[in-house]
C-alpha cells in the first residue's frame, strides 16, 4: 500500500490501550515508533490510566491513554501505520474486545469526518468510553482548531458513567514528546 502524504501537518489525536504483557512499556514503545516515523510527531501524551475492560469482561485490566500527533499523512496513511505498529508489537484479533498487547485506535484527525469501511471519523464511540474521554481530557485544549471537540469532549464527560472504573497508573508523561499536556 502507498502511504499518502498531504504537504501540510495536522493535528490527529489517537487513543491507545495494552492489556498483556508489560503494558506501560508497550504503549511506550508504540509512541516511541510513532514518533520515530518521518511523517509523525508524538506532542502531546495523557496521563495513563488503568481500566477495567469493556465488551468482553475474562480478561485482565488495561493501561490507557491518549495522545496527539501532528502528522502530514492522510487519515487512511496514519491508520495503515498504526495497524502496522500493532502488529510489530505482537497484536493478535481473534476475540472481539479481547485481550492484546496494544490497541491505537484513530479518533480525530483534524475535524475530518469520514465514513469508508477501513475508518470512520469521528471514531464512532469514543464519546461513550471513559477510558477514552478521561485521557483525552487531559490533552485536548481550548484553542479555536480544538474547540469544537472540547465542547463535545467536556459535555460527555459530564453525562458519562463508568469514570468509576478508572484509576490514575501514572502522572508521569512520555518523555520523548516534544510538548506536554502540563496535567
Amino acid at each position: 500500500m502507498t502511504i499518502h502524504s498531504t504537504s501540510e501537518a495536522s493535528e490527529a489525536y489517537i487513543a491507545l490501550g495494552a492489556n498483556l504483557g508489560n503494558r506501560e512499556e508497550t504503549l511506550k514503545e508504540a509512541l516511541h515508533r510513532l514518533d520515530q516515523h518521518e511523517d509523525i510527531e508524538v506532542v502531546r501524551c495523557s496521563r495513563i490510566y488503568e481500566t477495567e475492560p469493556v465488551g468482553y469482561l475474562d480478561q485482565p485490566q488495561f493501561l490507557n491513554m491518549t495522545a496527539a500527533l501532528r502528522t502530514t499523512l492522510a487519515p487512511e496513511a496514519l491508520l495503515q501505520v498504526m495497524l502496522e505498529i500493532e502488529n510489530q508489537l505482537g497484536r493478535v484479533r481473534d476475540i472481539r474486545y479481547g485481550p492484546r498487547t496494544v490497541d491505537l485506535d484513530l479518533l480525530w484527525a483534524n475535524g475530518q469526518v469520514l465514513d469508508t469501511p477501513d475508518l470512520t471519523l469521528p471514531h464512532p464511540r469514543m464519546m461513550e468510553r471513559a477510558f477514552v474521554l478521561v485521557p483525552l481530557s487531559d490533552i485536548v485544549t481550548q484553542d479555536q482548531s480544538e474547540a469544537s471537540l472540547h465542547s463535545k469532549l467536556t459535555a460527555a464527560l459530564q453525562e458519562l458513567d463508568g469514570k468509576e472504573g478508572m484509576r490514575l497508573w501514572t502522572s508521569k508523561e512520555w518523555e520523548d514528546g516534544s510538548e506536554h499536556s502540563g496535567n
